[in-house]
Protein backbone atom coordinates (compact mmCIF):
# COMPACT_ATOMS: atom_id res chain seq x y z
CA UNK A 1 0.00 0.00 0.00
CA UNK A 2 1.17 3.79 -1.36
CA UNK A 3 1.81 5.82 1.80
CA UNK A 4 1.54 9.62 1.07
CA UNK A 5 5.08 10.10 1.40
CA UNK A 6 5.98 8.46 -1.48
CA UNK A 7 4.00 10.97 -3.77
CA UNK A 8 7.17 13.18 -2.29
CA UNK A 9 9.61 10.81 -3.84
CA UNK A 10 9.96 12.89 -7.64
CA UNK A 11 10.38 15.50 -5.52
CA UNK A 12 12.84 14.70 -3.20
CA UNK A 13 15.11 12.10 -5.82
CA UNK A 14 18.26 12.47 -6.63
CA UNK A 15 18.76 16.06 -5.23
CA UNK A 16 21.73 17.54 -4.97
CA UNK A 17 20.66 19.51 -1.24
CA UNK A 18 18.12 19.93 1.26
CA UNK A 19 17.18 23.68 2.27
CA UNK A 20 15.83 24.44 5.47
CA UNK A 21 14.22 27.87 6.18
CA UNK A 22 14.21 28.51 9.48
CA UNK A 23 14.50 25.07 11.21
CA UNK A 24 13.90 24.03 14.88
CA UNK A 25 16.70 21.85 16.36
CA UNK A 26 15.64 18.90 16.22
CA UNK A 27 14.09 19.35 12.66
CA UNK A 28 17.93 20.20 11.35
CA UNK A 29 18.96 16.78 13.38
CA UNK A 30 16.70 14.61 11.35
CA UNK A 31 17.43 15.90 8.56
CA UNK A 32 21.00 15.63 9.10
CA UNK A 33 20.73 11.79 9.10
CA UNK A 34 19.52 11.74 5.38
CA UNK A 35 22.69 10.05 3.48
CA UNK A 36 23.95 11.91 0.48
CA UNK A 37 21.77 15.12 0.63
CA UNK A 38 23.82 18.08 1.75
CA UNK A 39 21.54 20.43 4.33
CA UNK A 40 21.87 23.50 4.05
CA UNK A 41 20.06 26.18 6.49
CA UNK A 42 18.75 29.37 5.34
CA UNK A 43 17.67 32.01 8.17
CA UNK A 44 18.32 35.47 10.44
CA UNK A 45 20.85 33.14 12.32
CA UNK A 46 22.71 30.01 12.34
CA UNK A 47 21.11 29.11 15.58
CA UNK A 48 21.37 25.25 15.22
CA UNK A 49 25.42 25.30 14.27
CA UNK A 50 24.88 24.10 10.70
CA UNK A 51 27.90 23.56 8.35
CA UNK A 52 26.63 24.88 5.02
CA UNK A 53 24.68 28.38 5.78
CA UNK A 54 23.04 30.96 4.45
CA UNK A 55 22.40 34.24 6.06
CA UNK A 56 18.42 35.28 5.68
CA UNK A 57 19.63 39.32 6.46
CA UNK A 58 15.42 40.52 5.47
CA UNK A 59 12.41 38.37 6.39
CA UNK A 60 10.03 38.29 3.26
CA UNK A 61 6.47 37.43 3.85
CA UNK A 62 6.25 35.94 0.37
CA UNK A 63 7.49 32.42 0.57
CA UNK A 64 8.30 32.32 -3.04
CA UNK A 65 10.57 35.33 -2.91
CA UNK A 66 11.63 33.65 0.36
CA UNK A 67 13.04 30.94 -1.32
CA UNK A 68 14.73 32.24 -4.78
CA UNK A 69 16.91 35.14 -2.01
CA UNK A 70 17.64 31.56 -0.18
CA UNK A 71 18.60 30.13 -3.36
CA UNK A 72 20.37 33.02 -4.66
CA UNK A 73 22.05 33.34 -1.51
CA UNK A 74 23.36 29.65 -2.02
CA UNK A 75 24.80 30.49 -5.32
CA UNK A 76 26.63 33.56 -4.47
CA UNK A 77 28.26 32.34 -1.08
CA UNK A 78 29.47 29.15 -3.10
CA UNK A 79 27.39 26.55 -1.28
CA UNK A 80 25.97 25.42 -4.65
CA UNK A 81 26.33 25.59 -8.02
CA UNK A 82 24.84 26.14 -11.03
CA UNK A 83 22.67 23.20 -12.03
CA UNK A 84 22.16 21.68 -8.81
CA UNK A 85 18.43 20.29 -7.84
CA UNK A 86 17.48 21.43 -4.59
CA UNK A 87 14.74 20.66 -2.53
CA UNK A 88 13.64 23.39 -0.50
CA UNK A 89 11.42 23.65 3.24
CA UNK A 90 10.17 25.97 4.42
CA UNK A 91 6.95 27.29 6.89
CA UNK A 92 3.91 28.46 4.89
CA UNK A 93 1.36 28.29 7.51
CA UNK A 94 2.73 28.84 10.58
CA UNK A 95 6.20 28.82 12.16
CA UNK A 96 7.25 25.01 11.84
CA UNK A 97 8.35 24.30 8.14
CA UNK A 98 5.00 22.62 6.68
CA UNK A 99 5.92 22.38 2.66
CA UNK A 100 8.49 21.31 0.33
CA UNK A 101 9.17 22.15 -3.26
CA UNK A 102 12.00 21.49 -5.83
CA UNK A 103 13.74 23.76 -7.80
CA UNK A 104 16.97 23.58 -10.18
CA UNK A 105 20.14 26.29 -9.35
CA UNK A 106 19.52 28.37 -12.35
CA UNK A 107 22.78 30.85 -13.07
CA UNK A 108 20.82 32.88 -15.94
CA UNK A 109 18.50 33.88 -13.34
CA UNK A 110 20.84 35.21 -10.63
CA UNK A 111 19.56 39.18 -10.03
CA UNK A 112 22.36 39.93 -7.48
CA UNK A 113 19.43 40.89 -4.89
CA UNK A 114 21.61 38.65 -2.47
CA UNK A 115 25.05 40.86 -2.71
CA UNK A 116 22.79 44.22 -2.17
CA UNK A 117 21.02 42.93 1.08
CA UNK A 118 23.26 40.54 2.77
CA UNK A 119 26.77 42.62 1.89
CA UNK A 120 25.93 46.31 1.93
CA UNK A 121 27.23 49.02 4.70
CA UNK A 122 22.93 49.65 5.26
CA UNK A 123 20.70 48.05 7.29
CA UNK A 124 18.84 45.42 5.13
CA UNK A 125 15.28 46.79 6.38
CA UNK A 126 16.36 50.28 4.97
CA UNK A 127 17.18 49.10 1.59
CA UNK A 128 13.99 46.95 1.61
CA UNK A 129 11.99 50.40 2.51
CA UNK A 130 13.63 52.32 0.11
CA UNK A 131 12.78 49.83 -2.78
CA UNK A 132 9.34 49.91 -1.61
CA UNK A 133 8.80 53.31 -2.15
CA UNK A 134 10.76 53.43 -5.48
CA UNK A 135 8.47 50.73 -6.54
CA UNK A 136 5.16 52.39 -5.26
CA UNK A 137 6.09 55.80 -7.11
CA UNK A 138 6.95 53.32 -10.56
CA UNK A 139 3.54 51.72 -10.26
CA UNK A 140 1.41 54.75 -9.88
CA UNK A 141 3.83 58.02 -10.67
CA UNK A 142 3.34 61.34 -8.89
CA UNK A 143 -0.70 62.34 -9.74
CA UNK A 144 -0.49 59.88 -12.33
CA UNK A 145 2.60 61.05 -14.32
CA UNK A 146 5.75 58.85 -14.62
CA UNK A 147 8.14 60.27 -12.23
CA UNK A 148 12.43 59.61 -11.70
CA UNK A 149 13.62 59.37 -8.45
CA UNK A 150 17.06 58.57 -7.33
CA UNK A 151 18.37 57.54 -3.39
CA UNK A 152 21.54 57.34 -1.82
CA UNK A 153 21.49 54.46 0.89
CA UNK A 154 24.48 54.18 3.53
CA UNK A 155 27.58 56.54 4.04
CA UNK A 156 25.86 59.44 4.25
CA UNK A 157 28.60 61.55 5.63
CA UNK A 158 31.16 60.78 2.66
CA UNK A 159 27.88 61.37 0.10
CA UNK A 160 26.92 64.17 1.84
CA UNK A 161 30.52 65.47 1.39
CA UNK A 162 30.54 64.49 -2.59
CA UNK A 163 26.87 66.77 -3.09
CA UNK A 164 25.65 70.19 -3.20
CA UNK A 165 22.57 71.40 -2.02
CA UNK A 166 20.08 72.20 -4.55
CA UNK A 167 17.26 73.86 -2.16
CA UNK A 168 16.65 73.77 1.33
CA UNK A 169 16.71 70.56 3.27
CA UNK A 170 13.34 69.85 4.92
CA UNK A 171 14.89 66.82 6.73
CA UNK A 172 17.69 69.20 8.28
CA UNK A 173 17.73 68.57 11.87
CA UNK A 174 14.85 66.03 12.19
CA UNK A 175 14.90 62.67 13.34
CA UNK A 176 12.45 60.73 10.75
CA UNK A 177 13.35 57.85 9.11
CA UNK A 178 12.19 55.69 5.91
CA UNK A 179 9.75 52.66 6.70
CA UNK A 180 7.19 55.29 8.59
CA UNK A 181 4.23 55.52 6.11
CA UNK A 182 3.91 59.32 7.07
CA UNK A 183 7.60 59.62 5.97
CA UNK A 184 7.05 57.33 2.70
CA UNK A 185 4.01 59.84 1.78
CA UNK A 186 6.84 62.82 2.18
CA UNK A 187 9.52 60.61 -0.25
CA UNK A 188 6.82 60.18 -2.92
CA UNK A 189 5.75 64.17 -2.98
CA UNK A 190 9.44 65.29 -2.62
CA UNK A 191 10.13 63.02 -5.52
CA UNK A 192 8.98 65.72 -8.27
CA UNK A 193 11.60 68.29 -7.40
CA UNK A 194 15.39 67.70 -8.47
CA UNK A 195 17.86 66.09 -6.61
CA UNK A 196 18.74 62.56 -4.84
CA UNK A 197 17.56 61.90 -1.38
CA UNK A 198 20.08 60.69 0.70
CA UNK A 199 19.14 58.20 3.86
CA UNK A 200 21.47 56.93 6.57
CA UNK A 201 22.38 53.67 7.25
CA UNK A 202 19.91 53.32 9.58
CA UNK A 203 17.40 54.60 7.56
CA UNK A 204 17.34 58.10 8.88
CA UNK A 205 16.46 60.80 5.74
CA UNK A 206 19.65 63.08 6.31
CA UNK A 207 18.63 65.13 3.03
CA UNK A 208 16.50 65.71 -0.10
CA UNK A 209 17.35 68.11 -2.99
CA UNK A 210 21.29 66.66 -3.19
CA UNK A 211 23.37 67.50 -6.67
CA UNK A 212 25.89 64.59 -6.47
CA UNK A 213 29.03 65.91 -7.31
CA UNK A 214 31.34 62.59 -8.00
CA UNK A 215 33.08 62.11 -10.94
CA UNK A 216 31.94 60.07 -13.51
CA UNK A 217 35.34 59.47 -15.17
CA UNK A 218 35.69 55.57 -15.56
CA UNK A 219 31.80 55.09 -14.69
CA UNK A 220 30.26 52.65 -17.16
CA UNK A 221 26.52 52.42 -17.86
CA UNK A 222 24.10 51.22 -20.12
CA UNK A 223 23.09 53.19 -23.04
CA UNK A 224 20.16 55.24 -23.14
CA UNK A 225 20.25 56.02 -19.41
CA UNK A 226 21.02 59.19 -18.23
CA UNK A 227 22.47 61.64 -15.98
CA UNK A 228 20.10 60.27 -13.13
CA UNK A 229 21.91 56.73 -13.29
CA UNK A 230 25.70 58.04 -14.24
CA UNK A 231 25.26 59.71 -10.94
CA UNK A 232 24.12 56.35 -8.94
CA UNK A 233 27.26 54.46 -10.50
CA UNK A 234 29.23 57.26 -9.49
CA UNK A 235 28.89 57.76 -6.21
CA UNK A 236 28.21 54.30 -5.24
CA UNK A 237 31.92 53.93 -6.77
CA UNK A 238 33.05 56.04 -4.52
CA UNK A 239 31.68 55.76 -1.40
CA UNK A 240 30.15 52.47 0.21
CA UNK A 241 26.73 53.72 -0.19
CA UNK A 242 24.09 52.07 -2.72
CA UNK A 243 21.55 53.57 -4.93
CA UNK A 244 18.67 52.85 -5.92
CA UNK A 245 16.95 54.69 -8.92
CA UNK A 246 13.34 54.94 -10.89
CA UNK A 247 14.11 55.61 -14.30
CA UNK A 248 11.32 58.61 -15.47
CA UNK A 249 11.84 57.12 -19.33
CA UNK A 250 11.04 53.67 -19.03
CA UNK A 251 9.71 53.06 -15.39
CA UNK A 252 12.73 50.35 -14.16
CA UNK A 253 14.01 50.31 -10.83
CA UNK A 254 17.72 49.65 -10.79
CA UNK A 255 20.00 49.74 -7.94
CA UNK A 256 23.78 50.35 -8.28
CA UNK A 257 26.62 49.20 -5.76
CA UNK A 258 29.96 49.61 -6.49
CA UNK A 259 29.53 51.51 -9.15
CA UNK A 260 27.76 48.98 -11.34
CA UNK A 261 24.04 48.27 -11.90
CA UNK A 262 23.23 44.93 -9.55
CA UNK A 263 19.55 45.19 -10.20
CA UNK A 264 16.94 45.86 -12.27
CA UNK A 265 12.98 45.40 -11.93
CA UNK A 266 10.25 46.20 -13.20
CA UNK A 267 7.85 47.53 -10.70
CA UNK A 268 4.46 46.24 -12.27
CA UNK A 269 6.37 42.82 -12.38
CA UNK A 270 7.11 42.96 -8.40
Amino acid sequence: MARPADLLDDILDDIDALFLFSPSGSYYERAQAIDGVDVVVVSPENTVSADRFVELPVEFKDVRERIRFGVEGALSEGVVEDGDDVACAAPLLGENIDMVVRTTVDESAHSGIYNLFAHSRADPGVIRDVFEVAIELGKKGQKGKPVGALFVVGDAGKTMNKSRPLSYNPFEKSHVHVGDPIVNVMLKEFSRLDGAFVISDSGKLVSAYRYLEPSAEGTDIPKGLGARHMAAGAITRDTSAVAIVLSESDGLVRAFKGGEIVLELDPEEY
